[in-house]
């Protein structure tokens, strides 16, 4: 069975950091692009960062940028997402995603992990 599985999340304080994994089982994701989103209760999903297969090409949404880092492991076929300066406005259920083409559209991605709960307090 083809499934993507986050850890990593937690609660920490404002200002502290938490380090995501997305480890990837059943299928080989080495030539995927891969992101990062993020649903906070009563809101929609958002893009947080995606990255090329290569990891050559990085983007990030606007109010992650100079805090949170993106990377990954195709040897280990795992996704990693640093998130430092926390905020309580991060504070959401983070999924990792993959999908053939470089996007920031949800909809395009074809899978989905079930989801890390991050927490962040004031």
């Amino acid at each position: 069975q083809v499934s993507l599985v986050e850890s990593g999340g937690g609660l920490v304080q404002a200002g502290g950091s938490l380090r995501l994994s997305c480890a990837a089982f059943g299928h080989t994701f080495t030539y995927y692009h891969k992101a990062w989103f993020r649903q906070a209760p009563g809101k929609e999903r958002e893009f947080v960062a995606s990255i090329r297969w290569n990891g050559v090409m990085t983007y990030y949404a606007d109010f992650v940028k100079g805090r949170f880092t993106i990377s990954r492991d195709n040897a280990k076929d795992t996704l990693y997402l640093q998130m430092n300066s926390l905020k309580p406005e991060d504070t959401a259920v983070y999924y990792c995603a993959a999908a053939r083409s470089p996007t920031v559209r949800p909809g395009e991605y074809e899978y989905w992990g079930k989801g890390t709960q991050v927490t962040v307090s004031s």
